[in-house]
This record gives structure tokens, C-alpha cells and sequence, in this order.
């Protein structure tokens, strides 16, 4: 009785204190460029988008009370609400295997994974509603395989994954690799499935719930699926070693060096000894997550791939490091409730946390800051910059916004064009929302995503329109370039100094283009099969 009671208070203690630490961290450090992005999905909510499905949509609108509550804070309370619960999910998960100490275990490499907390549990990103929906969907085909073929239980454990895998869908595309991983271990491992009805029903329930994606794409000449298809499609024949590695690095990175050995450890023990009683529930987690690594890899020899891709399969190999710590290594047979190696894991992720605030804070290890006189950078490219400073530009702004309308230099309704949907997005939230200014992306649609529609919603470009663009030291862009031929002058810039513990780290610069004299062709900004549909009444 007390063993249990110690169990539960330390299961519920971590939850809470992992929790804080996300809320910390989400009123703490302004939004990403993703993030603030993703937020348009919310503000002009479909059936789907360019990049990706509505769940991350739905998932700001849930908790943001419809964008009510506008803040970091509440932007990103839904990510930290499913990162939350799922630790609870792969602690369940992972007692499937063993025990509930092998379901601590997990809780705890979970926990200590930087893309588990960080990127899915912590930042506003599809990844939080996919990992959510991912780790139901895990939990239903594990107590699925326990119960049996033959089971009533089955039917109920089937369609109740049909939801949650539709569901998935509905979050982020790779989640077609849950289908797939079952899929696989049913034609390996167990055909007797295949002569269950219930398993077609559950695909078809998932199909359904993922129909309003495919429905968008018809009506958009599947212009989402063509263009995920374009970032994984090989396009040269010569190896890139050098992409390999830094995919495989970044791998092992998200998902924490110490989590990712403990991983390896744990394969490598399946595969000599084969985890006995759990072979069954292993070889399912592999099915699953073994083909995305391995796919995703393979690209990386070809072209550009982002790690956090794999993350979700990372995720469902926990449990095999969990179930290796428990049965292969002293302290888990041992019962030890913090094995020094998973103490090394929440230490690398302390030190993470704690380096990436001291640096948004601080900017004690990358930036140097910039010479004044010739805005060239000091030192290395500092990505926290990408993270950083919006609020300083927004304060900055506002008064030249204000004497530019004031005196007539600008026109009261004009608005700010960018060429790209970041930092379109991040100009849009922290300085053209809060001062009703339109913002509008005038480039094709493989450079401003979904930013191709709202610029027609919110009434595309007028012949004598005035306008701003924004442009960085840190990623710069000169509108004299780009937009010459469409305003009767470009001005030179003003110029918005970012400072950081006091130390000048960035410009932004911002230049006034003049009466619009040539309008830009409808199909450069959004291609001809949906323009009517998204012009304003």
C-alpha cells in the first residue's frame, strides 16, 4: 500500500513540476517563427492548410479561448497541456510492457527527451497535438496485441484507434506511419488480423476523419500534398554525407544523447535476447518507428530533412530503453527508483533548458553584438535571435508609424508587405495585429505558404498603395531588389536598434514604399484554381 502510494506521489510530482517548467518557459521566450504561423491557423481556420492539417489550428482556438487570450502564455497552453498528458500516456504504455516501475522509467526519458518536452511538449507546434493522438494510438495497438485476435475486447481496442489515429492525421501527415507500423506488424509477425473485419472498419473510421484534408486538397489541386512530397523527393544523385550527419546529429540531440544510447541499448538487447513475454508489444513499437528513422535517413544522404521529423518514432522507442533499464541493468532489477543513468539524462535536459535561457537572456554564448556603424554582425549567427527582440520592434515602430500617418508622409490604410512567410509571421503578431495594420506577402506561394490566401482575404493590393516592408541585419533583404518595379519610390530606411542586457545585438530596418504604380499578377500570389474562392465579399 505504501509502495503504491509512494508511486503515484512521485508519478503526479513529475508531471507537476515538468509542467511548471513548460509554463515557465512558454511566458518566458517570445514565439518562433513556426509559431506565430501557425497562429494564422486560428485566425482563418479551414479544413486544411498548405503545410498542414487544423489540429494545431484548433488546438490555439481551444485554449486561447478563440484568440481571446492572445498572450505566449495561452498560444501555447495546448502544447504544454499534451505534453503533459503524455507523460502520463508513455508511463501507461510502458507498464504494458512489465511493470509500473518500467512505466516510471519511461515517464522519466520522456521527460528528459528535448524534443518530448521542448518541441512537442512545450512549443506551439503540430507536433503536440500529433504526439498526443500518436501515443493514444500506441497505448490501444499495445493492449490490442495483449488481448488478442480472438477477443470481444479487440473491436473495442480497434475502433477506439481508428479515432485516435484519424485524429493523428488530423495533426501532422507522418502519422501515416502509425497505420503503416501496424500494418507491418501484422504481415510479419500475426496475419491471423487480416481475416478481422474490424481492422478495415478502424481504417476506414480514420480515412473518414482525415477526409476533410483530402477534400481540401481536391478543391486546391493538392498543392500540401505536392508540396511535402517535393521536401522529401530526391533531387540529386550525389551523396551528401555532410546532411547525413547533421540529420543524425540533430536525431540524437532532440531526442537527448543519454535517451538516444539508452534506445540504442535497449534494440540491441531486443534483437540478441528478444525481451521474452514482451516480444510481441516490441516488435509493434518497431514496426512503427524503425521505417521513419530509416526513411528520413535515407533522404538526409540526398537533401535538406529536419530532425524533428523522427521524433515521433524516437518517442515510441521509450518504452524499449525503459524496459532495458529494468531488466538488463542492475539498478532497474534493483528496483532503484532514479538509476544514475536516467539522472544523467534529466541533467543533459536541465543544462539544455538552462544554457537556452541564459543565452535569451543573456546572450552569453553566441552573439557578440554588432558594430553600430556598420550593422555587420560580431561573431556567429545567434538563431535565439529568431526568438528575440519583436516586442523592441513593435515599441520601435510604433512611433514612426504614428508621425508617418500623422503628417501625411504615409497613407492611413497602408500596410505592411513582406516577401516570405517568416518573418511575415512574426511581424504580424508582435507589430500589424496590435496596431491594425494590414499585413500582406507579396512573392509565390512556395515562399509565403499560407500567407497566399490571408493576403487575398485581407483584400490583396490597391493601384496607389502605400507600404512597409521590414527586413533585419540578422536575415536581411532589400525591398529595392524585390519590389522596385511595383511602387513609384522606395525610401531610404529608418532604422530600429534590438539591445539585449544592454549590449546592441540586431537592426531592423524599415523602409516606406509609395504608391503602388503596377499591380502583381494574380497567379504569382495564389495560383488560378482557388483565387475567387478567397476574395472578400
Amino acid at each position: 500500500m505504501i509502495a503504491t502510494y509512494l508511486h503515484k506521489y512521485r508519478l503526479t510530482l513529475l508531471i507537476i513540476v515538468s509542467a511548471a517548467i513548460r509554463v515557465f518557459l512558454s511566458a518566458f521566450v517570445e514565439l518562433g517563427n513556426d509559431e506565430v504561423y501557425y497562429i494564422n491557423y486560428a485566425l482563418y481556420p479551414d479544413l486544411s492548410h498548405f503545410d498542414h492539417p487544423s489540429m494545431v489550428g484548433w488546438l490555439i482556438q481551444l485554449f486561447s479561448l478563440n484568440l481571446r487570450f492572445n498572450d505566449e502564455i495561452f498560444i501555447r497552453l495546448g502544447a504544454v497541456v499534451c505534453g503533459t498528458l503524455n507523460t502520463w500516456l508513455i508511463y501507461l504504455i510502458a507498464k504494458e510492457f512489465k511493470d509500473k516501475l518500467t512505466g516510471w522509467y519511461a515517464a522519466l526519458l520522456y521527460s528528459a527527451s528535448v524534443y518530448c518536452f521542448i518541441i512537442a511538449g512545450t512549443f506551439i507546434m503540430p507536433d503536440a497535438p500529433q504526439t498526443f493522438f500518436w501515443l493514444i494510438t500506441t497505448y490501444l495497438f499495445i493492449r490490442l496485441i495483449k488481448t488478442g485476435v480472438n477477443n470481444r475486447e479487440s473491436t473495442y481496442f480497434l475502433l477506439l484507434a481508428g479515432i485516435s489515429c484519424g485524429l493523428a492525421l488530423l495533426s501532422k501527415y507522418t502519422s501515416i506511419f502509425l497505420i503503416s507500423g501496424l500494418g507491418f506488424y501484422v504481415l510479419i509477425f500475426d496475419r491471423q488480423w487480416l481475416k478481422k473485419w474490424q481492422i478495415y472498419v478502424a481504417a476506414l473510421i480514420a480515412l473518414l476523419l482525415f477526409s476533410p484534408v483530402i477534400f481540401w486538397n481536391i478543391q486546391n489541386d493538392f498543392i500540401s500534398f505536392r508540396f511535402h512530397s517535393d521536401r522529401v523527393e530526391v533531387v540529386q544523385s550525389l551523396l551528401r554525407p555532410d546532411l547525413f550527419a547533421t540529420e543524425l546529429g540533430g536525431q540524437i540531440l532532440y531526442t537527448n544523447p543519454v535517451v538516444f544510447g539508452l534506445i540504442v541499448a535497449g534494440l540491441i538487447a531486443f534483437f540478441k535476447k528478444g525481451f521474452r513475454q514482451q516480444g510481441a508489444g516490441v516488435k509493434l513499437l518497431l514496426t512503427t518507428a524503425l521505417p521513419v528513422i530509416f526513411i528520413f535517413l535515407v533522404f538526409s544522404l540526398f537533401r535538406r530533412t529536419l530532425p524533428h521529423w523522427t521524433g515521433p518514432a524516437y518517442l515510441t522507442l521509450i518504452p524499449v530503453a525503459a524496459l532495458y533499464i529494468r531488466s538488463y541493468t542492475r539498478a532497474g532489477r534493483n528496483e532503484k527508483t532514479f538509476p544514475t543513468v536516467i539522472g544523467y539524462a534529466i541533467g543533459f535536459l536541465l543544462l539544455f533548458i538552462t544554457l537556452a535561457v541564459l543565452q535569451f537572456s543573456q546572450g552569453w554564448f553566441l552573439n557578440k553584438g554588432i558594430q553600430p556603424e556598420t550593422g555587420k554582425r560580431l561573431g556567429i549567427k545567434d538563431i535565439t535571435l529568431d526568438m528575440y527582440g519583436w516586442e523592441q520592434l513593435h515599441d520601435g515602430f510604433k512611433p514612426i508609424y504614428a508621425i508617418d500617418t500623422a503628417s501625411g508622409r504615409m497613407s492611413r490604410d497602408a500596410v505592411i508587405i513582406q516577401q516570405r512567410w517568416f518573418p511575415a509571421a512574426n511581424i504580424d503578431y508582435y507589430v500589424a495585429r496590435p496596431m491594425n495594420i494590414k499585413l500582406l506577402t507579396l512573392a509565390d506561394i512556395e515562399r509565403t505558404h499560407k500567407y497566399a490566401w490571408i493576403t487575398l482575404l485581407r483584400g490583396g493590393f490597391k493601384p496607389g498603395m502605400d507600404a512597409y516592408f521590414f527586413s533585419s541585419s540578422y536575415d536581411f533583404a532589400d525591398p529595392n531588389t524585390l519590389y522596385n518595379d511595383y511602387f513609384s519610390t522606395i525610401e531610404q530606411p529608418d532604422t530600429i536598434p534590438v539591445f539585449r542586457q544592454g549590449r546592441l545585438i540586431e537592426y531592423h530596418y524599415v523602409w516606406r514604399m509609395k504608391n503602388m504604380k503596377k499591380l502583381p499578377d494574380p497567379d504569382f500570389i495564389l495560383p488560378e484554381f482557388n483565387q475567387s474562392k478567397h476574395r472578400p465579399n
